[in-house]
């Protein structure tokens, strides 16, 4: 919680609709954000403004990663552990596929690559959804549209990410 002081030093939003209020109202919360310690690379109001998904979710995962979740405990058999949000949520997606043959989550990257983990996550929760005994791992663009498609029409998750066959 921040302290009231802090608050009523905010600058006022500038009032007007035209694309230079906005400009300066999403440079004021960039500020803001900047003056928190919050890093974005490569990004400006403009971005924002003019409609850039991807640097729009960046940034929205980063105030989330920044002020919600920086910390999460869970205790394991032996003690309690803190764990960064990123190791946490590592954590649940190995938990949640463990058991799935192909599918062993070491990071963020390789272990997502050949499409397997993504329908491993969407079967565990809807397994009506995903035939993963038909799945291999020499079909990875397939495997992926596979898991994106039944997320977005099944689920109501968008599709965020593109396939390279795409």
């Amino acid at each position: 919680m921040q302290d009231p002081i802090s608050l009523h030093l905010q600058p006022k939003p500038t009032k007007g609709k035209m694309r230079i209020h906005c400009l300066e109202n999403v440079d004021k919360a960039l500020q803001f954000l900047k003056d928190k310690r919050v890093h974005m690379e490569n990004m400006g109001s403009h971005d924002i403004v003019d409609g850039s998904h991807r640097l729009t979710l960046g940034l929205i995962w980063t105030i989330i990663l920044r002020f919600q979740i920086q910390d999460i405990s869970f205790e394991d058999e032996d003690n309690q552990e803190t764990k960064s949000a990123k190791d946490a949520l590592l954590l649940w997606c190995q938990m949640k596929t463990a058991g799935y043959e192909n599918v062993n989550i070491r990071n963020f990257t390789s272990s997502w690559r050949d499409g397997l983990a993504f329908n491993a996550l969407v079967h565990k929760h809807r397994p009506d959804l995903i035939q993963y005994e038909k799945l291999t791992k020499a079909n990875p663009v397939e495997n992926l549209n596979n898991a994106f498609n039944a997320a977005e029409h099944n689920l109501g998750i968008s599709k965020l990410l593109d396939t390279e066959g795409e």
